[in-house]
């Protein structure tokens, strides 16, 4: 993800998020620590062949510790596998940060999202009550292991693009 993908990336995540949804500012900080010798972030886009943006993911790394922020995909993108794919790009980017583990926290209400993860190898260890405001929808927090170990087999979605 690049600065000029912020404006898409809102205009999906207000659809898809729109009682929590992320600011220009929170975007522009995230993508700030993106990019250079320190980086310590990985922000992806998936466009179509008509460069238009269906699905975003973030992650944040400190030692070893990996923190996915975000994943989104469009609705009419939904059961395509843009959200392994996705996921997948995140799961490399934390082996290449050198992440022992992955954090994340889901809505307790996104089964979707959740079946995601746990197909992956996610597993819940805890809730955040309250987290998603101003909904105060509780969080599910799950956690993943050896991220480098879940990487084999994974295909994408034909027609779109991950990139950077």
């Amino acid at each position: 993800m690049r600065w000029w993908d912020i404006d898409p990336v809102l205009e999906l995540e207000k659809d898809l998020f729109p009682e929590d949804a992320w600011s220009r500012g929170m975007f522009w900080s995230e993508l700030a620590h993106a990019r250079g010798p320190e980086a310590t972030r990985r922000y992806v886009v998936a466009e179509t062949s008509e460069q238009r943006i269906v699905g975003y993911a973030g992650l944040a790394a400190a030692g070893d510790l990996g923190d996915i922020q975000t994943i989104a995909v469009a609705r009419d993108h939904w059961s395509t596998g843009l959200g392994s794919l996705l996921l997948t790009e995140l799961l490399r980017a934390a082996s290449a940060f050198e992440c022992a583990e992955v954090m994340l926290e889901c809505r307790v209400d996104n089964i979707r999202a959740q079946k995601l993860y746990e197909r992956f190898g996610f597993e819940p260890i805890g809730f955040r009550r309250g987290y998603y405001q101003p909904g105060n929808v509780d969080a599910l927090v799950m956690r993943l292991t050896g991220p480098s170990d879940r990487l084999d087999g994974v295909q994408g979605t034909q027609g779109t693009e991950i990139h950077g």
